[in-house]
């Protein structure tokens, strides 16, 4: 077999494992959507009336229409963060130390989880967005547009997905990933997610405008709702290309270190 082939078979005998863990342990990827969920919720049915009202003319339609892009960032950050759990947890078990001394594409052993988190991410966000039309999320997409949605989803999924891998290496306890992965949770909140950042103050205004989720939640509300875009596609595909370089170039570091096999 050629090298690229051998590649992809490894990586897919590694997302077999991964799917097999996600069947024997539901609960993490339940948990990975009911997160979004309750914050779906919670932002259209207990504060949606009076933000809707507040922002005026700032927001066309619903305010689910508006705050649904948030909300599948913040899935895909939920669905990565169980991601580092679970690396993490290989860690600790030594299972790592033992594909480290095995004839195998090295990075196969991160790409597994890395494919199965993408593909948990795009389920996710298709079972919020159907649970969002049950509450009244009336897009205007075009096939298109949905399609360049799912794209830039799993370009989100995976960026995250590298980066919560190289958490889940970098901790010494689950507690520990968990803990880095949940920066991914947070950011949203001082984004574009809930309310448009003009509203904000000067200084949170400056950092909600210039950090990566902001542009990724903008594109995806273009999209869904036909509303000019600007440069903010660009801007969230550069962002999510950064992203996805920086986390799977930190993650096979440590994936390498005090390893008895080259690289």
């Amino acid at each position: 077999m050629t090298a690229p082939s051998l590649a992809f078979a490894d990586t897919a005998t590694m997302l077999r494992r991964d799917v097999r863990h996600a069947v024997r342990f539901p609960m993490v990827t339940i948990s990975g959507l009911l997160v979004p969920v309750l914050f779906l919720l919670l932002f259209d049915g207990v504060f949606g009336h009076t933000l809707r009202a507040g922002l005026g003319s700032a927001v066309s339609g619903g305010y689910i229409n508006y705050v649904l892009p948030g909300i599948l960032v913040m899935a895909a950050a939920s669905v990565a963060e169980s991601t580092a759990l679970g690396v993490n947890a290989d860690m600790g078990e030594g299972i790592i130390t033992r594909f480290r001394t095995m004839a195998i594409w090295r990075p196969s052993v991160l790409a597994g989880p890395v494919t199965g988190s993408v593909v948990r991410t795009l389920i996710t966000g298709a079972a919020i967005c159907l649970f969002a039309l049950v509450l009244g999320f009336s897009p205007n997409a075009t096939a298109l547009n949905w399609l360049a949605a799912i794209g830039l989803f799993a370009l989100l999924g995976m960026a995250l997905s590298w980066l919560t891998v190289a958490f889940g290496l970098l901790a010494k306890t689950p507690a520990g990933a968990n803990s880095l992965s949940l920066i991914l949770l947070v950011l949203p909140f001082v984004s574009s997610a809930f309310v448009p950042t003009a509203t904000m103050p000067a200084g949170v205004r400056a950092f909600a405008e210039y950090q990566p989720f902001t542009s990724v939640i903008d594109t995806f509300r273009s999209l869904l709702t036909r509303t000019p875009m600007g440069n903010h596609g660009i801007v969230a595909v550069a962002w999510c290309a950064g992203i996805a370089a920086v986390g799977f170039l930190w993650a096979v570091k440590l994936y390498n270190r005090d390893s008895p096999v080259a690289s």
